[in-house]
């Protein structure tokens, strides 16, 4: 989440008009995240979360955003649900935007997670694919193998004034995953985007999974994969094995990976490294003028991907054969 599109109160008012939710009486914007503007909206009905889509979410893609909330909300995970206007559509526009609002959801999100959030994560994240099994409509992953050259593309002239020689060093990867990137694994709809602050807890538990606009059709696999990236590393970019092993063991236990997916799961990883250091290279060297938003360190993802690069199988992950 974050704001790149700045609304009056009078624009906002107006947009609340059209639901039938109460009267505006406050709203901030949400700087965390990098990709949609995102508003805490509070009205005489209650409070919401307001998202104006930005950049790489692509306005034809909203109903299957919607469609898959509904449903997975329908099959008992919980994660926020559109909020209708009063003409019946749930799509509107604010600040030349499409926007849509959904419910709140309560929790707080973690911003160190121990091996207890980790192990409620992937059992959350099982959920999740097993909820939207029977869920009608595809996305493809546009972010996937296909999608990272043009986003090298776009960031190869800039990546070294941010480190000496990555140009180098994502061309290299790239190269490598391109040419043996795991075909055929066990797919449905991922998240895609589970980072901590995209899920909820209450009392230690997971109450909430949010931000779904990046789902799509895929490996359940790579969601995993993205997973243990995002969960199971420490500040000083060292892996915790204890986080891997509770993920994987509470996701196991719920949908055992099998044996095509526990081998493609370092390729796997590798990959989801570099996706998520050339967007955020990407959105280092391109912050709009005047955004309130901190562009996330693509370094970051670097480090894990050369932990990556290092693993001989699954079980340095964490799994247990």
């Amino acid at each position: 989440m974050a704001v790149y599109t700045d609304v009056s109160a009078a624009e906002m008012a107006d947009f609340i008009a059209r639901y039938d939710i109460g009267t505006l009486t406050s709203f901030h914007g949400i700087a965390e995240g990098v990709e949609n503007s995102n508003f805490l909206v509070q009205t005489t009905g209650g409070t919401f979360i307001l998202t104006l889509y930005e950049k790489r979410v692509a306005r034809g893609d909203l109903p299957f955003f919607i469609g898959l909330m509904q449903h997975l909300a329908a099959r008992g995970l919980s994660c926020p649900q559109p909020v209708e206007r009063r003409d019946g559509t749930v799509l509107g526009e604010l600040g030349g935007r499409p926007a849509a609002m959904v419910t709140f959801l309560p929790g707080v999100s973690v911003r160190r997670p121990t091996a207890h959030h980790c192990a409620e994560l992937g059992a959350g994240l099982a959920r999740l694919h097993l909820a939207g099994a029977d869920f009608t409509m595809e996305r493809a992953n546009t972010l996937s193998v296909a999608g990272w050259r043009p986003l090298f593309d776009v960031a190869r002239d800039g990546a070294d004034t941010v480190a000496p020689g990555l140009a180098d060093t994502i061309a290299q990867e790239l190269a490598a995953l391109e040419g043996d990137w795991p075909k055929g694994l066990p797919s449905g709809i991922i998240h895609a985007d589970l980072f901590p602050d995209n899920a909820f807890f209450l009392d230690e538990a997971l109450s909430g999974i949010i931000d779904f606009y990046f789902a799509c059709t895929d490996a359940f696999a790579y969601d995993v994969a993205i997973c243990l990236n995002a969960w199971c590393f420490e500040a000083d970019g060292s892996y915790n094995v204890t986080k891997g092993r509770a993920l994987l063991s509470s996701y196991g236990a719920l949908r055992p990976l099998s044996a095509v997916e526990v081998a493609a799961l370092p390729r796997l990883a590798r990959g989801a490294a570099l996706r998520f250091l050339l967007t955020r290279l990407v959105d280092w060297l391109n912050v709009p003028a005047g955004a309130l938003v901190k562009p996330k360190d693509p370094l970051e993802y670097l480090k894990k991907l050369r932990f990556h690069q290092q693993v001989a199988g699954a079980e340095d992950y964490g799994l247990i054969p």
